[in-house]
């Protein structure tokens, strides 16, 4: 199948399907930006996540809603079969894999940079045969350790989150002294499991699992600790996109913000990251975003000059 490029209802397109274009070269990783912080676009092909579930469920859908992100300027569009959400049922790999091979290779061919959001290693394995370039396990290994040597053989970029217990567990595991202090000697242990394995330091990317097992206030902590992370010497993704603790902040009348409601507040935190040196943020809303970390970025290089 040749790349997809617009979605229904845009421009000439008149079909249920978007307009075919030829395919583009391959993303690579190592041709990301470098000089400010890249923005990762969440496609969930789920029925049941948070934010967006059954809104991509099906592979067309899927399909135009990745192309409108990386056409909007997405670095990385980040591919999840399966809802991460606090509660979620499990989702088997191989009803995994049908939600998400046909959407990745899609993708790549229209010359996407695509990461796999998967705890399952033989998804993780089917997403890089399918032209994935990056896996993305917020399980922190938890669920299945032998994903280290997947990563190890395969070379990939691996983004190593920090959570306690799974989806069902999680929440009554937010039990901290210093969640900072905690979050980052956790992540050090698991990264030398990585290492055992064969991982090299630069494939890690570590991410502080905002909402995995944690209460709000320690979201808010860590979000203002995030410079003790750049002491593990691995790039840092921040994901707080729509997440819990944003509708708690935003609440009016006693009701907390909807998902959608949160895409400003989450503009801002991409802002923060940004300015901080974060390598990457994942969100929703790319537009937004974008703009943020263009404005962080210029900021930045003012007080670089000075």
């Amino acid at each position: 199948m040749d790349s997809l490029a617009a979605a229904p209802g845009t421009g000439p397109a008149t079909s249920p399907l978007p307009i075919l274009r030829k395919p583009r070269p391959a993303a690579k990783f190592a041709d990301l930006p470098t000089e400010r912080t890249l923005v990762m676009g969440i496609l969930n092909v789920t029925p049941d996540s948070f934010s967006d579930g059954g809104r991509h469920a099906t592979a067309d859908t899927a399909i135009a809603a990745g192309l409108r992100m990386f056409y909007a300027g997405a670095d990385i569009i980040d591919v999840g079969g399966e809802s991460t959400r606090p509660g979620a049922e499990d989702v088997s790999p191989e009803e995994e894999q049908r939600r998400v091979v046909p959407v990745i290779e899609v993708l790549v061919k229209a010359g996407a940079l695509v990461s796999i959001d998967t705890t399952h290693t033989s998804t993780a394995a089917a997403a890089l045969k399918a032209g994935a370039a990056i896996i993305n396990d917020v399980s922190g290994l938890t669920m299945e350790p032998e994903m280290a040597g997947l990563v190890a053989t395969s070379n990939a970029p691996y983004i190593l989150t920090h959570r306690r217990g799974d989806a069902r567990t999680m929440n009554s595991l937010a039990e901290y002294q210093d969640v900072t202090g905690e979050v980052v000697a956790e992540l050090a242990g698991v990264r030398d499991k990585l290492y055992a394995a064969g991982v090299r330091p630069e494939q890690i990317i570590v991410d502080p699992g905002l909402g995995f097992a944690k209460n709000d206030a320690q979201n808010w902590e860590l979000l203002q600790n995030l410079d003790q992370l750049d002491s593990l010497g691995h790039r840092v993704l921040v994901a707080a996109s729509r997440k819990r603790f944003l509708g708690t902040l935003l609440t009016v009348a006693g009701k907390s913000a909807t998902p959608e409601e949160r895409d400003a507040a989450t503009a801002a935190i991409t802002a923060i990251s940004a300015y901080r040196g974060a390598w990457a943020v994942r969100v929703h809303d790319v537009g937004p975003s974008l703009d943020a970390v263009k404005v962080a970025s210029r900021v930045a290089a003012v007080r670089t000059t000075n």
